[in-house]
């Protein structure tokens, strides 16, 4: 009797896949990145950014150190109820909008406020951050007369000619990034290949040892 040693064939696609160099794993990770990432930017809308500044300044009664005091403080106040309800008559957009969209920045060293909005409109961007540097500079110089604090628009936003979001290009070269580095690490922790399994079948058994009293009845 015959015994069949050989293992089960292990199908030809598998085989090809392992025949592979390895920086192929690579390859694949980071065009599949890439076209993931490319498409994402494609399906994404476009955003635009525009700003506008404020700064605080001083009357007779105060001092610098205490507009920078202020211009902080207004820096927090203006993304707050009381500002943005006054600012969506001018924006034109409801309060929620405002509140996902504009955000603030000041500066440690000069009194100045930052008035940031996004959207998906370009003149609707500007029109946010002008409306809510105007309902700030409003709520600030109504309290002027206790503050000694007045507050002046500095540069009012314009209609950006360009969105900040990033482009498809962008976005592409980044999702390719990460599909090389994922495919990378893959690479380095798949397991590695025994000999038997390079050999393609398991490693053969010997078989019973005959008796030497059968040696002489053969």
């Amino acid at each position: 009797m015959t015994e069949n040693t050989s293992g089960p064939r292990r199908p030809a696609a598998l085989n090809r896949a392992r025949a592979l160099p390895p920086w192929t794993l690579v390859a694949a990770g980071a065009l599949v990145g890439g076209l993931l990432g490319g498409g994402y930017g494609l399906v994404q809308p476009a955003e635009y950014t525009a700003t506008s500044y404020v700064v605080a300044v001083p009357t007779e009664k105060s001092d610098p150190a205490s507009a920078l005091g202020f211009a902080q403080a207004y820096g927090r106040v203006a993304t707050q109820l009381a500002v943005l309800g006054d600012a969506q008559v001018w924006a034109g957009v409801p309060v929620k909008t405002l509140q996902s969209s504009v955000q603030t920045a000041t500066s440690p060293d000069a009194p100045m406020v930052a008035i940031t909005a996004t959207s998906e409109r370009p003149d609707r961007a500007a029109d946010m951050a002008n409306a809510v540097s105007r309902a700030l500079t409003r709520h600030a110089n109504d309290v002027k007369a206790t503050t000694n604090v007045e507050l002046q628009q500095f540069a009012r936003a314009t209609k950006p000619t360009a969105p900040s979001s990033a482009s498809p290009a962008v976005t592409g070269l980044v999702g390719a990034s990460a599909g090389g580095l994922l495919g990378g690490l893959v690479l380095l922790v798949r397991p590695r290949r025994t000999a038997a399994a390079e050999a393609g079948r398991p490693a053969s058994v010997p078989g019973p040892a005959v008796p030497a009293e059968a040696h002489g009845q053969l």
